[in-house]
């Protein structure tokens, strides 16, 4: 089995959702010993914010890219093909500004590619990265999940639910620790409720689709 350990927060050895990730990564292991592990840092290996150059070589406008867009393409081919090749990707995603770190957006938006994680047909999209399984620790610094205000700002998890379902992966999984900026106590209680969170992410088997979760 090969794991995917994705991070994006730029707190560095403050962060609590690079704190999460970890403790998945090294539960999970223990669970599985034979799982090999891969580690991504996007707040230190940050691709480009996408642009025409990221886009060039794909739409085909001309017969031969140009050295930036074959350099841009280099990385966008880079990150999908290690996203492709994992069947556990375990991601970081603190809430800033109410949505997720730009370094983890700019990431999807390389994973983002017609023809290796989604397709279009008659029917509409079609995703092509199925079979996996996807765990994000997620942060907060405010509570959001217990009023409907506090729902309708949140744009990390619901976002980040919506585009690897779009990938065609409907095991998603949610380790979350909220209110950690109101106070110690607080924090306490977060990191609490986020750890019997791990313990169900890594309670069940890989690559079950959301009926299967259900059950």
């Amino acid at each position: 089995m090969k794991l995917l350990h994705v991070d994006s927060s730029v707190l560095g050895g403050h962060s609590v959702s690079r704190q999460l990730t970890a403790e998945v990564v090294a539960d999970w292991r223990k669970l599985h010993p034979n799982t090999t592990v891969e580690y991504l840092d996007l707040a230190v290996d940050t691709p480009n914010h996408f642009s025409a150059d990221a886009l060039g070589i794909k739409v085909g406008v001309q017969a031969e890219p140009t050295e930036a867009q074959r350099r841009e393409n280099e990385v966008s081919e880079r990150l999908v093909s290690q996203f492709l090749a994992a069947d556990v990707i375990v991601v970081g995603a603190p809430l800033y500004n109410f949505t997720v770190p730009t370094q983890l957006k700019a990431w999807i938006d390389r994973l983002a590619q017609t023809g290796r994680t989604f397709k279009y047909t008659d029917k509409g999209a079609v995703g092509l990265a199925t079979g996996k399984t996807v765990i994000v620790a997620s942060s907060r610094g405010g509570m959001y999940s217990t009023s409907e205000g506090g729902q309708a700002m949140e744009h990390q998890e619901s976002y980040l639910k919506v585009i690897f379902g779009f990938f065609g992966i409907t095991d998603v999984r949610f380790v979350r620790a909220e209110g950690v900026g109101l106070g110690d106590a607080a924090k306490a209680a977060a990191l609490q409720a986020a750890r019997a969170d791990i313990a169900v992410a890594i309670g069940q088997a890989a690559n079950q689709d959301q009926a299967t979760l259900a059950a």
